[in-house]
Parts: C-alpha cells; structure tokens; sequence
C-alpha cells in the first residue's frame, strides 16, 4: 500500500452525493479547528495551474528628451523607426536626409498581462533605454503595441515616464545618481484582448502548483484541504503537483477555489540557504544557517600602484618641448595573518562568528564558499 492509498478520488457516481456531505461538513470542521499563528494562507503557497500572467513586450520611441537621446548616427534604427511612424501619419522625409535628432530614444517597453484580465484595464510598463541616449528623463512614450509570445497584440502603451535617478554635467564633470536609462509609466498600457484563462477542469479535476516544492508542505496541504471539507477531496501528486476534486460547474468551482485558498497551513521550514549578489555585494541568509567548528585565515595581501604626472621642462634655449613624465609606485603590503575559529549553531552565533572576521561583502563570499567545500556550512549557496 502507498502513502497515497488512503486518499483515494471518489468515483464519478457518487461524486454529487460526496461533494455535498463534503461541503456540509466543512461548515462546522472551518469553525472547530484552532489554527496555530504562524499558519499561511494557502493562497500564498500555491497558485492553481493555468492562473498565470503573461509577459508582454514591444518597441517604441521616447520624445521630449532635454538633448540627452540617441545619437542616431551610432544608433540608426532610432532614425528608421522614427521615418516609419511619420510615413504613418502622413509625413514624408526625403531620402537621403541625415537627422541629427537628440530628443529621441529608441526603447524596449515590457509588462506583465495578469490572468483574467478585460479590455480597458491599465497596466503598468517598463520602459528601458536600447541605444546610447544619457538619460530618459523628462520623455514621453509613444504609441507602442505591446505583443505576447505569440505575436499577437494585447496592450498599448503610451505616457510620460516616470525616471527615478538623477544627473547633472558641467565643465566636463558629471554626477549621477541611480540609473537613468530606464523609468516606468503607472497605468500606461490598456490591454485590448485578455487571454483565456483554461484551468484544464476534467469533471471539475484541479490542479494545485506549489510555489517552493516540498514534500512535507504538500502533504500538509492535503491534510489540511481534507480537513477542511470532512472528506477525501486533494490527493498529492508530487512535492509540487496536488489534485483537486472540485464541483463541474463553474459558479460552484469559484466558491470552492476561494475556500480553498483562504485555508491556513503550517508550512515546512525552508532549507538553510545563503544568498549572494555579486553585483551589489550583497549577503542574505535566513536562520537555519549554522556552522560547525572551523578555523578560517583570510589572506591580507594588498597591492597598490599610485600614479603621479610631473611636468619636464626644457632647458633655455636647448630646443626641447614641455611633457608630462608619468611617476609610477608599486607598493606591495603583506600583513600577518592568524587562524580565526569560527562557530555558530543559529543565526545570531552565525553573524557574530562572521563578523568577527573583518571581512567585507565580497570577501564574505569567499569565506562562505571555502566553508560549505570543507563542510562547516550548513546551507545552501545560491548566487543572483
């Protein structure tokens, strides 16, 4: 006998009869169970199969810029694209015509399509930079189809962007603050065809995806849902996959589907795992890290090279010519280095033990790989 032979479907005869004592059922079982505080909504850890969003995508141009758009003499398909809609609107350039423009930007405009969504509904885009302009700020998107996967056209966006960063140039010197090649436009696609959303019901069969697999998390799932309506109405199909045994009509399947997902579950605790980003240096681990005894030297070697320019002047008279004479030191430090131990059973003892190492971000990273090879590190490492 498997683990799954005490939750067995019941059978297409008798499914009204047992999906009716099921509901009647779970009116009083909802009320009499005490849910521990630290439970989630199972809504928040699975999502039902065929309820997914759908990536939008298309090209556009950006106008209005303050001379900081593409050169479109390095960037020439910002002058076609530009010929291409003013040919749509009635406007002929003669052939041959260099346009030096410099308040246009070629740019790549995404978006997310969410499930069940209608015409007229506003979305929010991205709108990101694709040739060489300094900055989008201050420009306005125009008309741009926004195309699915299958090329078909679903959205349209169109607006003033909105860029977060912030820049200045004078004197040959510049500052800048944040990326300003990209900004995004709230509500500024409206969507002129949704997507049908098939949730592949077979005489009401669902399907139940985890977002994290895990065996333990499904399995208390399906007990839970069981629970809840009295009956065998979820069977596992993996750590990831649970079927449902819901009504065949479809007014009756939304009650069950949102009764399903407001049940609360005590998830299985997520496996010990260290996050780095090596762009940003940053280190991220949740508390089931721990490590075991270990002694770490970090080397300390530094090298450093300082370049200074002098000016030679010529003597009077002596027909020579002024020039800079670069001056370059290499200076080589290799500081004492100790064993450290190195031991923490939860995520305080962890950061303490770490800490105490002196070593910043990206020497962090260094540390924490040497560490899971020789086995003190209990976690996973994932880079982002």
């Amino acid at each position: 006998m498997t683990q799954f032979d005490n939750h067995i479907m019941p059978t297409k005869q008798h499914w009204y009869s047992s999906l009716r004592l099921c509901l009647l059922s779970g009116l009083f079982l909802g009320v009499l169970i005490a849910l521990p505080a630290s439970a989630e909504r199972i809504r928040e850890l699975a999502d039902f199969a065929g309820v997914r969003d759908n990536p939008l995508i298309g090209f556009g141009l950006v106008v209005g810029l303050d001379g900081t758009g593409d050169q479109t003499m390095q960037a020439p398909f910002t002058g076609q694209s530009l010929n291409n809609m003013l040919r749509q609107l009635g406007i002929t350039v003669p052939p041959g015509t260099n346009m030096q423009l410099r308040n246009i930007a070629a740019v790549m405009v995404t978006a997310d399509l969410p499930p069940f969504s209608r015409q007229g509904q506003r979305l929010d885009v991205n709108v990101s930079s694709t040739g060489n302009a300094r900055s989008l700020k201050g420009g306005t998107l125009l008309m741009t189809p926004l195309k699915g996967a299958d090329g078909e056209i679903y959205a349209i966006a169109q607006g003033n962007l909105l860029v977060p960063g912030a820049g200045a140039e004078a004197g040959g010197n510049a500052v800048q603050i944040n990326q300003l090649g990209g900004g995004r436009i709230p509500g500024g696609a409206i969507v002129e065809e949704g997507v049908p959303v098939d949730f592949n019901a077979r005489d009401g069969l669902l399907e139940l995806v985890l977002k994290e697999a895990d065996f333990g998390t499904a399995q208390r799932i399906v007990d839970a849902i069981n629970e809840e309506f009295g009956c065998i109405m979820a069977k596992g199909v993996n750590g990831r996959v649970i079927e449902l045994n819901g009504p065949p009509n479809d007014h009756q399947r939304l009650g069950f589907m949102a009764r399903v997902e407001s049940i609360e579950v005590t998830p299985n605790e997520a496996p010990a795992r260290v996050v780095f980003n090596s762009r940003t240096g940053t280190v991220v681990m949740n508390r089931a890290v721990t490590l075991r005894p270990a002694a770490v030297a970090h080397g300390s070697l530094s090298v450093e090279i300082a370049t200074q320019f002098q000016v030679s002047q010529p003597q009077p008279l002596g027909g020579g010519v002024t020039a800079v004479v670069p001056e370059t030191e290499i200076i080589i430090e290799d500081n004492p280095v100790f064993l450290r131990d190195v031991v923490g059973a939860d995520l305080g003892g962890v950061i303490a033990a770490l800490n105490g190492l002196g070593a910043s971000p990206q020497e962090l990273m260094a540390i924490l790989e040497a560490l899971k090879i020789s086995g003190s590190l209990s976690a996973e490492l994932e880079s982002i």
